[in-house]
């Protein structure tokens, strides 16, 4: 899939959860989300922005979420 359309996507979902009073539990909230409800491959792409020029695209809450994904599935 794309990764502007991946990142479009994230930043929707990440868009929900930025009405949420904790910070922490949103990006926890997120990543279980992309967790969850993305096809591996979807998350692997999306991993594969963060260090690249499209990362800059990424909502800063989003932008977590991912980072956390990312840990979470390397340990």
């Amino acid at each position: 899939m794309n990764p502007d359309t991946l990142i479009r996507m994230a930043n929707q979902i990440g868009a929900f959860f930025e009405a949420m009073p904790d910070r922490e539990q949103a990006v926890q909230d997120i990543a279980n989300h992309l967790r969850r409800t993305w096809d591996p491959r979807m998350r692997t792409q999306l991993m594969a922005t963060l260090g690249g020029t499209k990362e800059v695209n990424l909502k800063p809450l989003v932008r977590e979420a991912v980072l956390a994904l990312r840990q979470a599935e390397a340990a």
